[in-house]
């Protein structure tokens, strides 16, 4: 059973930094994409970024420039580096891994909340 666990959460003020972390349970070398959602109260889950197996990373405008997404596959672990953090930013950071087949797989969440 393959199981994904969010840390680096917190509470943090407007400019500020976070690093979010996603730990497996597997090797995390053959998942095709590894990606970062969020869902912030009264509001549906949005993607935020996404990185291949290849290294390619993509972004959703509103965090472009601010966030970066790695993936550390020695240490089974996606980052969220989370820079110049914003009250808008403010949500449950979810992890996400895909392989080429079968169902995603979802972490539980680690909150964010950045007061302003």
């Amino acid at each position: 059973q393959v199981q994904l666990v969010e840390s680096g959460g917190g509470l943090v003020q407007a400019g500020g930094s976070l690093r979010l972390s996603c730990a497996a349970s597997v090797s995390i070398g053959t998942i095709n994409v590894m990606g970062w959602y969020r869902q912030a109260p009264g509001k549906q889950r949005e993607w935020v970024a996404t990185i291949t197996r290849g290294g390619s990373t993509n972004y959703a405008d509103s965090v472009k420039g601010r966030f970066t997404i790695s993936r550390d596959n020695a240490k089974n672990t996606a980052y969220l580096q989370m820079n110049s953090l914003k009250p808008e930013d403010t949500a449950v950071y979810y992890c996400k891994a895909q392989w080429s087949s079968g169902p995603p797989y979802w972490g539980q969440g680690t909150q964010v909340t950045v007061s302003s």
